[in-house]
């Protein structure tokens, strides 16, 4: 992963330099997450990696298969990741330029996983809590309920966890017990 991140890093800043200078962050985020789709797809990589492929064939079917979802300007992006043979970077691409562009914005997507169901305003509030203590836009993209929390939430955000589960605590209150 780490040497995919190294191939990626560079694509992934010119991508969203081009896409910053041109105010299209937004449209550049959703059409690299479309193609980083395509690029994962297990049956449709082992059609791309057939040794009868020529780069220019592989990229015209990559641009086939996604169709009019990719303007112009990522069209040329995605071919000229084909043509340098590393369509299979495409994700961590894609998922760089989304870091760049929460830098950018100082936000944050965050999965919640709870012990019981959120309301509206709980979503709300938590959010509002959540943005204060990480000096960040929060967006709550998913909640999972896990009943075996007994009680609070664990908050997911990149690679930052925050566990207020009382399953959480409970834990931590018994490894001290037992050292």
């Amino acid at each position: 992963m780490a040497e995919l991140t190294t191939v990626a890093r560079p694509y992934a800043k010119a991508a969203f330099e081009f896409a910053r200078e041109t105010g299209k962050l937004a449209d550049w985020s959703a059409q690299l997450t479309l193609a980083a789709g395509l690029a994962s797809d297990e049956e449709f990589a082992r059609y791309l990696a057939r040794p009868t492929l020529t780069s220019e064939q592989q990229a015209e079917a990559f641009l086939t298969v996604a169709g009019d979802k990719l303007d112009g300007t990522v069209r040329n992006f995605v071919t000229e990741i084909v043509h340098n043979k590393r369509i299979e970077a495409l994700p961590a691409i894609a998922e760089l330029f989304d870091a760049f562009r929460a830098e950018l914005e100082q936000s944050a997507d965050v999965v919640v996983t709870s012990a019981f169901e959120l309301s509206d305003a709980q979503r709300t509030a938590l959010a509002a809590t959540l943005g204060q203590k990480l000096g960040r836009k929060i967006a709550i993209d998913e909640v999972i309920l896990d009943r075996t929390l007994i009680g609070g939430v664990v908050i997911r955000s990149g690679d930052l966890v925050i566990d207020a589960s009382v399953r959480g605590k409970l834990n931590k209150l018994a490894a001290t017990l037992n050292s």
